[in-house]
């Protein structure tokens, strides 16, 4: 994209925040479940939630992995990311998946998963970063973006935050290194981690480190929190207002109850000016989706 046409588009996505009234800019840095709140700026389509009817406007996110982390079970990629050798078999496999899932209406792949090999997603690693890079490349020939995770890295940590709730892990150079060339590569969106990193009091999801660890290699993208909705009964209003104050741009809740509750925690940042940061990278974020959708 040119230096020109991005000016364009920040000018523009200022324009339009500023016309956005508090409880619409506060749904549009939600992303949700479904059945989802009116207005959200997202949802996330599951295996089990895909025959419901989606908000219109609402970017569509799915996690479509490979292997056994499919939203669309028949869809590529059928291998998952552990099973590429090389470069080519990695970015033919995210264009093979943008392909099937541009055809279904979904606008960004939650993967490729960039934690580093020793961690404990199993098939989910990739054996290289290079790997993942390929894979997202493949996904952003098609139009799809892709969603690098999750950031700083569950490389270090024992278990997967999808099983435990509490989980510690290490920040490590070595595995920064491989977000920064997913970063380079230009992926335009990174998910940060539910772990607890190096003795921190707070999740890397909610911590301020975090997003000025990841701002600091350069990342001008949106930054995306792990699910929020980590357990059944998560204090999502304090952890939402968390979030966006730490530097967050999108909230990811998988339960549609838990985005409302969120949606309602955030008018009063957004009325006082505290949602701008992230409504812009967002309305930038959808700007350059649909673009790339236009025929």
């Amino acid at each position: 994209m040119s230096g020109t046409v991005s000016l364009a588009l920040t000018a523009a996505s200022l324009l339009a925040a500023a016309s956005l009234t508090p409880q619409q800019q506060a749904a549009l840095v939600v992303v949700s479940g479904l059945p989802a709140p009116p207005g959200v700026g997202g949802v996330i389509v599951q295996s089990w939630s895909k025959q419901l009817p989606r908000p219109k406007g609402a970017l569509v996110y799915v996690d479509q992995e490979g292997g056994g982390v499919r939203a669309f079970g028949t869809d590529p990629p059928s291998a998952p990311a552990s099973s590429y050798r090389k470069g080519t078999e990695a970015f033919a496999a995210g264009r093979a998946t943008g392909r099937a899932l541009k055809a279904r209406g979904v606008h960004v792949d939650l993967a490729p998963v960039v934690d580093l090999p020793e961690g404990p997603l199993g098939s989910r690693h990739f054996r290289r970063p290079a790997l993942a890079v390929s894979f997202a490349r493949g996904l952003a020939a098609t139009g799809v973006a892709a969603c690098a995770k999750h950031f700083p890295g569950l490389g270090s940590t024992s278990v997967s935050t999808d099983e435990r709730p509490h989980v510690d892990g290490r920040i490590r150079v070595v595995e920064i290194a491989a977000f920064r060339s997913a970063i380079r590569a230009g992926v335009p969106c990174l998910m940060t981690s539910n772990a607890f990193y190096d003795g921190a009091p707070y999740r890397a999801s909610i911590s301020p480190d975090t997003y000025r660890r990841l701002r600091a290699l350069g990342f001008d993208g949106v930054a995306i929190t792990d699910s929020l909705s980590i357990v059944r009964a998560a204090p999502v209003e304090r952890w939402a207002r968390q979030a966006i104050l730490a530097g967050a741009d999108l909230l990811l809740f998988t339960s549609g109850a838990h985005a409302r509750r969120a949606i309602s925690a955030l008018v009063p940042l957004a009325r006082e000016g505290k949602l701008e940061a992230s409504v812009e990278r967002v309305l930038r974020f959808r700007s350059r989706l649909l673009r790339a959708r236009r025929p």
